[in-house]
């Protein structure tokens, strides 16, 4: 995997976390600098150990697929950015209160960021599994992945009164165009070689 694919991985996985903070940072009256830092520090190490584990699942079940490890890598992250564009333009086209609760935390406690921190990193896990079966370096993406998270929770923490709901859906159709990219990337990597 490329530097700028790996780049590209790691951004779209943190634009739901992006979206969840922007919808956080618009519930603050007064979003400060430190919350910022606590919450995208909290939302980048769980985004950063999820694929990591769904890697380790992926490794362990490599030797029974290793034909068909390209299908398999393209399919999850076809499934995966298509079922954030999906949610996205659903989202766009008619709010579902219940899937804006799982997905925005509507209060600040710890054991509230936690859940929503990990409710957005599911997608991160199943890209794990897909990166068992690239040419990638697992320490490199995790570390990636949680940055980027952790940079872009920070800012949508502090800029979510300003972008409200306007910006926080585009993200996560961004990030699904993106996934779906890497893994066509992945599979014409494979068949051309």
């Amino acid at each position: 995997m490329t530097f700028y694919s790996l780049t590209f991985l790691a951004f779209s996985m943190s634009t739901d976390a992006f979206a969840a903070s922007v919808s956080k940072g618009a519930l603050l009256t007064r979003p400060s600098i430190a919350r910022a830092v606590r919450t995208g520090l909290l939302f980048g190490i769980i985004e950063a150990l999820t694929p990591l584990i769904g890697w380790c699942l992926g490794i362990t079940a490599s030797q029974w697929v290793m034909q068909w490890d390209h299908w398999i890598a393209f399919t999850l992250l076809a499934v995966l950015g298509g079922r954030m564009v999906y949610t996205s333009l659903r989202q766009v086209t008619r709010p579902d209160p219940d899937t804006d609760a799982a997905t925005s935390p509507s209060s600040t406690s710890l054991i509230q960021l936690v859940l929503t921190a990990i409710a957005t990193s599911i997608d991160a896990l199943v890209v794990g599994v897909s990166l068992a079966f690239a040419d990638v370096n697992i320490i490199h993406a995790c570390l990636a992945i949680g940055f980027s998270t952790a940079l872009m929770v920070m800012i949508g923490t502090l800029l979510g009164q300003r972008l409200g709901g306007l910006f926080g859906r585009r993200a996560e159709m961004l990030g699904g165009v993106i996934l779906i990219a890497i893994g066509l990337s992945i599979l014409i990597d494979h068949l051309s070689a």
